[in-house]
């Protein structure tokens, strides 16, 4: 997108095309007004399409411009943390509820893939969690046991069975969540984006939100070349919020995550790797992930931005450090690659946020953003229609807090990327 090879990569050469959609231009009078057209915006705007709503989206850029469109594309249950902290964190019954949603999220996003047809190469197969050392086994081991506790369909296996599913014997065991699975993510939000419009949700890209203003009953958000206007306002722009509403912004942490990925393999090694397609990721701090799309290229991504010396750096530890775990792929070369931002918080929890009067926002998704983003969407969507109160939300009502020293760890973040990645996977 934007003439920028690097910003989507095999996603935007794969993906069926968006539903057509123009800039907003002159004035629009509508029920709610959604800001981000990702996962959580184009959500929120199906479900309130489909409750009764007259709906416009208003997209910066390009429909999955953000995050939606550049991930990995693992359709994951839960949150990084872990499940017993939740209830720690958030109380009792917040921490029941948020993991009750999300730990169905998955099964919302693939029954939603189903009901309106979305080509997104899903495959609802599972994802591997793969232990780096006796640490990450010890971590995988109580995850497990926790989830285990609350009747999640999930497996711990050992070295050699997790051998047998990866194809590799780098790993001292693995953790195989059956909830889980893979798709292609612009492909998906694409998908959402027709669903909406087939509801009548109106889409405007290139209609970056540069103002807003509440005269007490109605908001008016103005755009470069319009103005659209509405009672209530569901902010969904997470990791890529600009100017409106800043403060969503200073209290997320910007962590670079990069893809790459080879032409088709052969059948042979497509046998080779992840026999039963299952999407993967590891435990080291800069961790790496790989999966498979629909077409049988092989993905492979870690932490850090293509950007300046980040380029080179990220290169050659991908093709190092694939070759290390996959040395049948010694001759397969990378074909594209892709970067973006994922928004963290100081506590890997995501945020709800009243930010006005009748503006609603979910946000800092911690690398977890489709199945998440779905379900969080539809909670905005049955908020704003009156369906459920501000009790019912699977997440207490917050004010924005900036995060401390977040310029400090975003650097840190992007170099030490590239530190880690010079000297990993050399020996």
């Amino acid at each position: 997108m934007k003439d920028d090879p690097r910003s989507h990569g095999l996603w935007e050469q794969t993906a069926p095309p968006p539903p057509a959609s123009h800039a907003l231009d002159g004035e629009t009078n509508v029920d709610v007004v959604v800001i981000g057209a990702g996962f959580t915006g184009l959500s929120a705007a199906l479900h309130l399409a489909e409750g009764g709503a007259k709906v416009a989206v208003l997209e910066a850029v390009e429909i999955g411009f953000g995050g939606s469109g550049r991930n990995v594309g693992l359709v994951n249950a839960g949150m990084w943390v872990m499940p017993d902290e939740l209830p720690a964190i958030l109380g009792a019954t917040y921490g029941a509820r948020l993991l009750d949603l999300l730990g169905n999220a998955p099964r919302a996003v693939f029954d939603l893939i189903k009901h309106h047809g979305i080509a997104c190469g899903a495959v609802p197969n599972g994802t591997l969690h793969c232990a780096v050392g006796a640490g990450g086994l010890t971590e995988l081991k109580e995850r497990a046991r926790q989830w285990q506790a609350r009747g999640a369909p999930v497996r711990l296996f050992d070295a050699n069975e997790t051998a047998r599913k990866i194809g590799t014997t780098a790993y001292a065991g693995s953790l195989l969540d059956e909830r889980a699975g893979t798709i292609q993510p612009l492909a998906y939000v694409r998908g959402l984006a027709h669903a909406a419009v087939a509801a009548g949700v109106t889409i405007c890209t290139s209609s970056p939100v540069v103002a807003a203003d509440d005269d007490g009953s109605t908001w008016r958000l103005s755009t470069p070349r319009g103005v659209a206007q509405a009672p209530s306002v569901i902010v969904a722009t997470n990791a890529y919020t600009s100017s409106v509403w800043p403060a969503l912004r200073t209290e997320l942490i910007h962590l670079p995550y990069f893809n790459m990925a080879t032409k088709p393999l052969s059948d042979s090694l497509r046998r080779s790797i992840l026999p039963e397609r299952q999407g993967a990721w590891d435990t080291k701090e800069v961790l790496s992930s790989f999966r498979f799309d629909d077409a049988g290229r092989f993905i492979f991504g870690s932490v850090g931005a293509l950007r300046g010396s980040g380029v080179p750096i990220h290169r050659g530890w991908g093709r190092r450090a694939m070759t290390k775990l996959f040395p049948q792929l010694k001759d397969v070369a990378f074909e594209t690659e892709w970067y973006g931002k994922i928004g963290m918080t100081v506590d890997n929890l995501p945020r709800f946020h009243r930010l006005g009067r009748n503006v609603v926002s979910f946000s800092g998704y911690n690398g977890r953003g489709i199945a998440p983003g779905t379900v969080f969407g539809h909670c905005l969507a049955a908020l704003t229609l009156g369906r459920i109160g501000e009790k019912d939300l699977p997440l207490p009502v917050t004010e924005p807090a900036a995060a401390p020293l977040r310029a400090v760890k975003e650097a840190y973040y992007e170099v030490g990327a590239q530190v880690s990645h010079l000297a990993d996977a050399r020996f």
